[in-house]
């Protein structure tokens, strides 16, 4: 004789499988794209700030892809990522498709992360500008300049000494939007190079048409991605960019 699953079994089983799938489904890791083509000047840095935010993924438990290829930029595979990070892309990137479908992904509540030279990217195309928040203009030599911390209570500052006494390389900007939160400054009285005067912003972020986007100068030198400090505050930045917590 063919036996049967009772009812109150086949009830039990039919929530196991729910339950395991919800599970399955919780587990799932956050992704980002970590996207570093050069058109231009390409930092050395580079590699040791993939391995940095590589080793961030681990850390904090979301996955890292990593690409040059422009190509990756169609909306079927952005759709995929939390927040893309541009670590120090230079030049024009991105043919006009891969444009759209960029855009495409922030309005749909996408995330962006530029890191340093993010703002030596893309000067022809006025959207691009309006996202990373301002142009690279010039910058002096690499030394040392004391940055004052705007908003002391954001995440990706709130852990960072008053004034912060680093050195890098310090860019001059241009075209700087009206909508960005600042979160850090420098004092241009404390090294030489310095052009735009009293409100000279080094990091921000602010919502853009429907996404997120966030953005530090800081990056350019090997040094940095070893950095306790500065690796705090880019991974505020992408708590931020991934939506993981709000920013007022």
């Amino acid at each position: 004789m063919k036996k049967t699953i009772a009812p109150a079994h086949m009830k039990f089983v039919l929530t196991a499988l729910f339950l395991l799938s919800f599970t399955i489904v919780s587990l799932a890791k956050d992704k980002i794209l970590v996207f570093s083509k050069t058109a231009g000047y390409h930092h050395k840095s580079i590699d040791a700030g993939i391995k940095a935010i590589q080793e961030l993924g681990v850390k904090y438990h979301f996955e890292v892809d990593t690409t040059t290829d422009s190509t990756k930029f169609v909306v079927a595979n952005l759709k995929q990522y939390k927040a893309i990070v541009f670590l120090s892309t230079t030049g024009d990137v991105l043919n006009e498709e891969q444009q759209k479908a960029f855009q495409q992904y922030i309005q749909a509540g996408g995330g962006f992360v530029g890191i340093h030279a993010a703002t030596d990217t893309e000067y022809g195309w006025p959207w691009y500008g309006k996202l990373v928040g301002a142009y690279f203009v010039k910058h002096p030599k690499i030394q040392e300049a004391v940055l004052n911390i705007n908003d002391s209570t954001n995440i990706s500052t709130k852990q960072l000494p008053r004034p912060w006494k680093r050195t890098d390389e310090w860019y001059n900007f241009k075209d700087i939007q009206p909508d960005l939160h600042v979160l850090i400054s420098i004092d241009e009285s404390s090294y030489q190079g310095g052009t735009n005067g009293a409100n000279h912003p080094m990091a921000w972020y602010h919502n853009f048409e429907g996404g997120r986007a966030f953005y530090t100068e800081l990056g350019h030198t090997d040094e940095s991605y070893a950095d306790p400090l500065y690796l705090q505050h880019l991974w505020g930045g992408l708590q931020y960019a991934m939506g993981k917590v709000k920013m007022k």
